[in-house]
């Protein structure tokens, strides 16, 4: 029961599905992170299902790719792209580490943070546009959205906290660290080895950017905020995700 509370907890906190209401307390976020990338596939059957659609009904490009951008954003309420833009205003201020702890904790939206998010949405819904839709471009997609998300729990887990108090320290305290990094890490195996299944090459390029990005958050993490925190987690997730789909359309541009 303890893991399926923790599933409950997970998806109700960072997907806007409807789910049971379940008291905020320690044995209730105990597998939390470790469940983290169950919302991930629930992320890519949605957006498996629009691709379906969109071929099925023969919808263009373009509203393809806004259902492949928005999608994601809706299934998950925002919450990951509220880090990235909190991020993206704390690095764009190039202040000192206790002033970016400062600005990630501001509720209010700075002018850099609105730059990043407008850019990144653009990005991802141009590479949207060149995706070539193919038999196995939805189990990319549903494996991407596993995969940044076991990531991110990862790195939730396992990367030195910064000075700060907030979710993350609270989701740190609640965990069963070791367990719940075993399990994310069966999933890391299992979504690799999911990935090289349907494409090797393809494969390959996704989990080397996925690693790349995760080597960045870790740098990033220690240099410029003295530690981890839950938007950066997020930020970390979305530029993910983007680097995932990149690796995609570049593949198929290459190989084609």
């Amino acid at each position: 029961m303890t893991f399926l509370r923790s599933l409950v907890t997970a998806f109700s906190m960072f997907s806007r599905l409807p789910m049971p209401n379940l008291k905020w307390r320690d044995t209730n976020m105990r597998y939390m992170l470790a469940m983290f990338p169950f919302v991930g596939m629930a992320v890519g059957l949605f957006v498996w299902s629009w691709i379906w659609i969109s071929e099925s009904l023969g919808f263009g490009v373009i509203l393809r790719a806004a259902g492949l951008t928005l999608l994601p954003i809706a299934v998950t309420g925002g919450i990951h792209l509220d880090g990235f833009c909190d991020t993206a205003d704390a690095l764009a201020s190039r202040a000192p580490q206790e002033r970016k702890r400062e600005i990630l904790k501001d509720p209010h939206t700075g002018a850099f943070a609105l730059i990043g998010v407008v850019c990144y949405i653009v990005l991802y819904f141009a590479l949207s546009t060149e995706l070539r839709i193919d038999a196995l471009t939805p189990l990319l997609f549903g494996l991407i959205f596993v995969l940044s998300r076991t990531l991110s729990g990862l790195s939730v887990l396992t990367f030195a906290a910064n000075a700060g108090k907030g979710l993350l320290s609270t989701f740190k305290a609640s965990a069963l660290t070791k367990v719940s990094v075993g399990i994310l890490l069966v999933f890391l195996i299992l979504c690799s080895a999911g990935l090289l299944w349907v494409d090797v090459l393809t494969g390959c390029v996704i989990i080397a950017a996925a690693l790349l990005c995760f080597f960045y958050l870790f740098l990033t993490s220690r240099r410029q905020f003295g530690g981890m925190s839950g938007d950066l987690a997020g930020y970390f997730l979305q530029l993910c995700e983007l680097c995932a789909l990149a690796s995609i359309v570049i593949i198929q541009k290459v190989v084609s």
